[in-house]
């Protein structure tokens, strides 16, 4: 058998030669023990002097970003740090929060903690640009909001005419059954039977984009969930003509962040935000609010549409729930709606439920758990 190989040389040439900061950190000694040449050019600074120039990079954080790095940083040195990704974005050295480039400067962290005795622990991870990633994403998350308030507001501006014509199809032929002319009662059927398919094809479309979402796995991430709400009210707002609806977004003017997968919870809003255009009649209002609570943040979509009657409330967010109605424009509906929103905010470990009156509207509210930046002990609470 030969004789093994010292593989101390390899990893040390692999260390120097990734592009991704390497470092190992002591806290009992307090200081960055190893870190490697990648240093250099993505944080710009000296290699040799990184103990020195760490409080300028501290000072670099984004201020948003500050109290999660922080709160992250005491469960990392208890050993209860569970995120394996930790993104932030850091300032330039002038304090500018943009980079040449004009974008945001994201970093991923992915930490490591090692035990090498009952006292002694080494800190560690691998740190890289990830700016050119967040932007893709970010992108890809505006244009799949966008699209799913776009579907659903064509959804109800297309079955409107569909559910029109029908209904002057069927006076058509209360008005010509008189006449005994089968041909022109078979035109007639096949009006009926076309505008009737369509309006059932348009929603099912619609509807198998939330089922499809629902069924795939929870990706979490950090998120500023009072701009994302405000991505997806612009289409709302931009479309009062179409649907006849006045829409409105209450929420603070400062960032709230928030753990969860965003694309699953914005569909969620989404198809409130449907369920209230087809129960709110032509002039109505619905109304979106975001708002921090101690521990939660809540989310609450409202309307002065015909409310939910009392019979239909308790079994509201059952599977094939026997609460489905047809929209005020003859919209269909599975019965599945409210399950998979009540699944998806479970999922989140949030909480869902409603306040409504027959003939005055009804209120939607979601609680779901603060980020860990805003919660000093680290723990989610509902």
């Amino acid at each position: 058998m030969p004789p093994m190989l010292d593989p101390v040389p390899f990893f040390q040439d692999f260390v120097e030669n990734l592009n991704q900061v390497f470092f190992v950190y002591d806290p009992a000694a307090n200081e960055v023990v190893f870190v490697n040449e990648a240093y250099e050019h993505i944080m710009g600074g000296n290699r040799n002097q990184v103990n020195q120039e760490l409080h300028q990079l501290i000072a670099r954080l984004h201020p948003d970003d500050r109290p999660y790095l922080a709160n992250c940083w005491r469960r990392w040195q208890r050993g209860r740090l569970e995120e394996k990704e930790i993104e932030f974005r850091l300032l330039d050295p002038d304090g500018n929060l943009l980079d040449p480039d004009g974008a945001e400067q994201w970093l991923q962290l992915k930490p490591y903690r090692q035990q090498t005795g009952a006292e002694k622990e080494l800190l560690g991870g691998f740190l890289e640009v990830i700016t050119s990633q967040k932007e893709y994403i970010a992108n890809a998350d505006k244009f799949n909001a966008k699209k799913n308030a776009t579907l659903e507001i064509l959804s109800h501006d297309l079955a409107g005419p569909f559910i029109m014509l029908q209904q002057l199809a069927e006076y058509m032929g209360e008005q010509v059954s008189s006449l005994q002319n089968e041909r022109l009662n078979e035109m007639i059927s096949i009006m009926q039977t076309t505008c009737k398919e369509s309006v059932n094809l348009i929603r099912d479309f619609v509807d198998q984009e939330f089922l499809d979402s629902a069924n795939v796995e929870l990706k979490t991430e950090r998120v500023d969930m009072v701009e994302r709400v405000q991505q997806m009210m612009e289409s709302y707002e931009q479309s009062e003509s179409l649907v006849d609806k006045h829409f409105q977004l209450i929420a603070p003017q400062e960032p709230i962040y928030i753990s969860l997968d965003v694309n699953k919870f914005m569909q969620v809003l989404n198809n409130l935000l449907s369920n209230a255009v087809k129960f709110t009649p032509d002039g109505g209002h619905i109304t979106v609010t975001v708002a921090q609570e101690p521990t939660t943040v809540r989310f609450t979509v409202a309307d002065d549409g015909i409310g939910i009657p009392k019979a239909l409330q308790a079994g509201l967010f059952d599977r094939f729930t026997k609460a489905r109605r047809p929209g005020l424009r003859g919209e269909k509906t599975t019965g599945l709606g409210m399950s998979i929103i009540k699944t998806i905010v479970g999922l989140h470990r949030g909480h869902i439920w409603f306040e409504s009156e027959e003939g005055k509207g009804s209120t939607f509210y979601i609680d779901i758990p603060l980020d860990l930046a805003s919660n000093p002990d680290g723990q989610h609470k509902a």
